[in-house]
């Protein structure tokens, strides 16, 4: 043992510091079993100088301290450089410590990061030689303002993921040495701090995830010596600065989440190694020379309106390349791939890409996610991707990809996700597809495929979802692997007998979908013992005999079945009637043809009577009435959108029942396959919603029109639209998955794991907080809901439904507020309901922008349901929820808002309150989920005023991953 040379002095002070510690009840403390009569030198945490003749460093991070009355104590060693406290439970700092650690001259070093300190931030009085100074994961708040003047060594300071507001002080400029600051996730806002400019040692600088607006100043290129660069998730604007890439030192640059716009400037990565401008309105092209640099390691360009090729030449050391969601064109870059071996994310989704998928690919052998989604690429599957044996994620869907599904396609041993769908891919399933153990999510639904299903597909042990619907699979249906969980999709195909009995077996299965094919016989009474079911599909087919009774909650789908006897009083789903054939034949022949044509044959063919609709989706009641088309516009500038739209195809696809995808409370969205091949949604707003008020064609057709200018991918905007004398069709990019609500119900056969539900939270609440945010003023959703949120894939949410502010007439509403103001779950509590005493109700003035108005009739009282972003805010917290929960917003009349409020306050743990399924699959998922809770409950609190507003939830749903 090394014998104490410490003076006495501060051997007194560690003492009474390890006491101190030691009575901490909430701390688990760590220096128990150490002998307090040793030196503190050897203690856990604390360092001394090379003779232990004076104590340098104090670190008692990670002790779950919760009480700070020893940190005045632990300033009384005037030796000490260091103290850092981070990771403990300290809400506050003593006065004292101020005064006692003022006076310690050496002191270089403070960290309080990851506290629970609330308050203002405190003043520093002297702290002469302090350099580094860490508040940062706290709750700090207030305007940072004249406290840390006297700072005048500090090299670094940050004070990231607090709640502070007002603008970067401009006292910050005396900072004249500083090399770090790190503002994130804060509330500050105003125009871009100028005086950063004067830092001329900075070396990192990070403003993300505030409210800072303006453009980027021109003397920020004269920073020589900066490194990182982060402005994510502000309200920047204007153009990317061309003098960036005269910063030699510069690796980083992050501007993603802002408005710019325009070209991405020539020469911007030449000393980057990681480049961020993702989710902005960057246009023009690629410029050839971004990804040739060797240096450039990581690009983001993800979801602007870039067009044109992407470039060639492609440097041989990017590790992640992600150019997904923009208009790229032109043939696939094959050259280029094959000399990427580094390369382990591509993502080039949702382009129009064309040409075959390059064999190059399969030498970039650590790819391990593959994303060439919703192109135009043709050709085959080329036989090298089966080489690429880190390959985790393989999503190839909705292309135009022919030839058969290759065999080696089983070397990929360590593949969890594989999409094929929405081809027109042929032959049969490969065998060799069974060898892959590590499979999670099979979908080759809407292909070619024929024969027989591999009779070893239940090897795939540890598979949870299977989609093969759409082909014409036939022949036995084999045993299932029993880890089926989210679904089994045999739909439209060519299978026929008996349902088998080896399906029984998957008991933990909730949606089975065997509709459109030839079974025949009875449905099986194990079907009704499914406990795991919760919907299944046996349309269409040639089932006959009893329909048994389900227990629980199974959404049930038999119509098409002729030979079924419902012993139940429920009286069996019919199909709708076939409308009358003179809609296509009138159509059909004028396809391509002048637009004014167009619109003239349209209403001559919308006029004709339909025949009443009767099946479970369309019953009215009544007959549609008369409608006339009198106005039509395509919006959108997007060159191949405007030359795939066809609105007579879109009235043709309205015209038919089997269309139908879903329904929300005022729409009904259609799926219109448009002469190219593309699919598009169009949405008719219901003419039967009597509190629907299109009003003037013009004064609607306007505001469609600005709405078509909105520009952010988390939220549907129209394409184009049609207007008759009594509904309005809107024209959107088609959504293939369908609604948030049906997802998480199971009914569409698709799954979400954690990653994907925080990926679609993040999506909603960037959408939301774009909406609400918008220069003209801010959209304000009236039905916001996990049926008003679609899917484009299983991370990608949009918003739909947001042109409703503009078209609802409340004085239609016959029925209780929340007919007009959003649906049951949804709506915030009844503290934003007020009662409004009027001589005549109707002379009430409606605001679409403001308030929602809703009357009982016969009384002179009207309800005023005031539509702000606040319940905007507490919509979100439900779907937030729903997310976390999987259950639905009401179930069996109880809400969901209120029982996980209430459980969380009568239990004060939240464990029980998550998806199990999903919470315990790891740790850091349950961690994850726990603090996306907590922001779930902030945003459903009962007072309006308790809830943050939704760029401070998009930020904190960030900072819980």
């Amino acid at each position: 043992m090394i014998l104490s040379q410490l003076p006495p002095t501060q051997i007194n002070v560690m003492k009474s510091v390890y006491d101190m510690i030691q009575k901490d009840t909430n701390s688990s403390f760590v220096w128990n079993g150490t002998d307090k009569s040793s030196t503190p030198c050897s203690w856990k945490g604390i360092s001394c100088n090379s003779n232990n003749s004076s104590i340098t460093k104090v670190s008692v991070s990670l002790f779950s301290i919760s009480r700070s009355d020893f940190l005045p104590v632990v300033c009384q060693i005037d030796t000490l450089e260091s103290l850092d406290v981070s990771q403990n439970h300290l809400s506050s700092i003593p006065n004292e410590f101020f005064t006692s650690c003022g006076g310690t001259s050496g002191l270089k070093l403070l960290n309080f990061s990851r506290n629970k300190l609330e308050g203002v931030l405190p003043t520093f009085t002297g702290f002469g030689k302090l350099e580094s100074l860490d508040f940062s994961y706290n709750n700090l708040n207030g305007k940072v303002e004249l406290q840390l003047d006297g700072l005048n060594s500090l090299k670094s300071l940050n004070l990231s993921y607090n709640r502070f507001s007002g603008s970067v002080p401009r006292s910050f400029g005396k900072f004249n040495i500083l090399e770090e600051l790190q503002l994130s996730a804060n509330f500050f806002e105003g125009e871009f701090p100028s005086q950063v400019v004067n830092f001329a040692n900075l070396t990192l600088l990070d403003l993300s995830l505030n409210n800072i607006s303006g453009v980027i100043p021109d003397r920020l290129g004269e920073l020589s010596k900066l490194q990182v660069l982060i402005l994510s998730a502000n309200g920047l604007s204007g153009t990317i600065p061309q003098y960036l890439r005269n910063i030699r030192t510069l690796t980083r640059f992050a501007a993603n989440q802002n408005q710019f716009v325009g070209n991405i400037p020539l020469g911007i990565t030449t000393y980057l190694r990681n480049l961020d401008l993702s989710f902005n309105n960057l246009n023009g092209t690629i410029p050839q020379d971004l990804l040739s640099p060797l240096n450039l390691q990581f690009v983001d360009l993800t979801s602007n309106n870039l067009e044109g090729p992407v470039p060639a030449n492609i440097s041989v050391n990017v590790i992640r390349l992600r150019l997904g969601q923009n208009s790229l064109n032109g043939l696939f870059p094959s050259a280029s791939f094959g000399s990427l071996h580094s390369l382990t994310y591509l993502e080039l989704d949702n382009n129009q890409l064309s040409g075959s998928i390059p064999s190059e690919l399969g030498k970039c052998k650590k790819l391990a996610l593959l994303n060439l989604a919703q192109n135009n690429l043709s050709g085959v599957i080329p036989v090298e991707l089966g080489d690429i044996s880190d390959l985790q994620v393989l999503s190839l869907q909705y292309n135009n990809l022919v030839g058969e599904i290759p065999s080696n396609i089983s070397q990929l041993n360590k593949l969890q996700r594989l999409n094929f769908s929405w081809n027109s891919l042929n032959g049969s399933i490969p065998s060799s597809i069974s060898s892959l153990r590590t499979l999670t999510n099979l979908n080759l639904q809407g292909n070619k495929l024929h024969g027989r299903i591999p009779i070893d597909i239940s090897n795939l042990n540890v598979l949870l979802e299977l989609q093969l619907g759409g082909n014409q699979l036939g022949g036995p249906i084999p045993e299932m692997p029993l880890s089926l969980q989210i679904a089994l999709n045999l739909s439209h195909n060519l299978f026929q007998g008996p349902i088998p009995s080896s399906l029984s077996r998957l008991t933990s299965l909730e949606v089975l979908d065997l509709s459109y094919n030839r079974f025949s016989g009875q449905i099986p009474d194990f079907l009704a013992r499914m406990g795991g079911l919760t919907r299944l599909v046996l349309s269409f087919n040639q089932l006959s005999g009893n329909v048994p009774e389900f227990q629980g909650f199974v959404n049930v789908e038999t119509h098409g079945n002729d030979g079924l006897i419902y012993l139940s009083p429920v009286t069996p789903p019919q199909a709708a009637k076939k409308r009358k054939s003179i809609v296509v034949a009138v159509l059909v022949p004028i396809a391509g043809v002048a637009t004014i044509a167009v619109f003239a044959l349209i209403a001559i063919s919308v006029t004709r009577r339909y025949y009443r609709i009767n099946d479970e989706h369309f019953y009215s009641g009544e007959e549609i009435p008369q409608s006339l088309v009198v106005q039509g516009k395509v919006l959108t500038a997007n060159s191949i959108h405007k030359s795939n739209i066809d609105f007579t195809k879109a009235m043709v696809a309205v015209s038919e029942p089997s269309n139908v995808v879903f329904k929300t409370r005022f729409s009904t969205y259609y799926k219109a396959v448009m002469p190219s091949g593309t699919t598009y949604f169009v949405k008719k707003l219901n003419w039967s919603d009597k509190i629907l008020q299109l009003g003037s064609h013009e004064l609607f057709g306007e505001e469609l029109k600005n709405i078509g200018k909105l520009n952010n991918s988390n939220v549907m905007i129209p394409l184009g639209y049609l207007l008759s004398s009594d509904s309005a069709y809107l024209l959107y990019e088609f959504a293939p998955i369908g609604a948030l609500y049906d997802v998480l119900r199971g009914s569409l056969g698709y799954s979400l794991d954690w990653a994907s539900r925080y990926s679609i939270a993040i999506g909603v609440a960037q959408g939301l907080a774009f909406l609400h945010g918008c220069d003209t003023g801010p959209i304000l959703l009236l039905d916001l809901s996990s049926k008003s949120i679609l899917l484009k894939s299983q991370n990608e949410a949009q918003i739909g439904d947001i042109e409703l502010y503009k078209v609802i007439d409340p004085s239609k509403s016959t029925g209780s507020f929340s007919a007009v103001a959003g649906s049951v779950g949804y709506i915030p509590p009844g503290n934003e309901l007020f009662l409004v005493k009027v001589k005549d109700p109707s002379t009430l003035i409606y605001t679409p922008m403001g308030n929602v108005t809703c009357f009982r009739r016969k009384y002179e009282y009207a309800y005023t349901m005031r539509v702000t972003m606040a319940g905007n805010v507490y919509s979100f917290g439900v779907v937030l929820l729903e997310l976390l929960t999987g259950r639905p917003a009401v179930s069996q009349g109880t809400e969901l808002a209120k029982s996980v409020l209430s459980n969380s306050e009568k239990h004060n743990k939240w464990d029980h309150i998550l998806d199990s399924s999903i919470s315990k699959t790891s740790l850091n998922v349950r961690s994850q989920m726990l603090a996306v809770l907590k922001l779930a409950l902030a945003c459903v609190s009962v007072s309006p005023e308790g809830r943050p507003k939704m760029k401070s939830v998009l930020r904190m749903l960030l900072n819980a991953r």
